[in-house]
């Protein structure tokens, strides 16, 4: 008689990936806990370095009575307390003139002319924009920027 041809048990193998899956999900979960406990220690120790400085600042100083509220108001609406001191001046930009408008429009139509489009879409798209530079271009007067 002849032998069955040799059939790879698929229990076992299936028993061992099961294995495997579960083993790593828990190495990954332990590692997370590991993290998060790691992380929580360190602010802990941090929050602790920082009440310890106060406290021994507090000691050798004199006892201050606490702000009014209407100063932390003031200073919680102050901008500089938000946003910090502003180390540089805006400056103020002179309008530009409408002849220099006129020429940066008349840029952009050149620059829009020279482009080749890929596909009817964008060719309609630039239509579009040439069609309000040449607009711009033509107004008798230009809009303030």
């Amino acid at each position: 008689m002849a032998e069955p041809p040799h059939v790879p048990r698929t229990e076992s193998l299936m028993k061992r990936s099961k294995l495997i899956w579960r083993l790593l999900l828990i190495s990954n979960f332990a590692l997370g806990a590991y993290l998060f406990a790691w992380a929580k220690k360190r602010d802990s120790m941090e929050i602790n370095g920082k009440k310890k400085q106060s406290l021994e600042k507090s000691e050798a100083t004199a006892e201050v009575p606490p702000k009014p509220i209407t100063d932390y108001l003031d200073s919680y609406y102050d901008e500089e307390s938000l946003f910090g001191p502003d180390t540089m001046p805006m400056k103020v930009q002179d309008p530009i003139l409408e002849e220099q408008q006129r020429e940066i429009f008349q840029l952009m139509l050149e620059e829009r002319r020279k482009m080749k489009p890929k596909d009817p879409m964008e060719k309609k798209q630039i239509d579009e924009q040439k069609v309000i530079l040449k607009q711009f271009i033509r107004a008798e007067s230009m809009p303030k920027f």
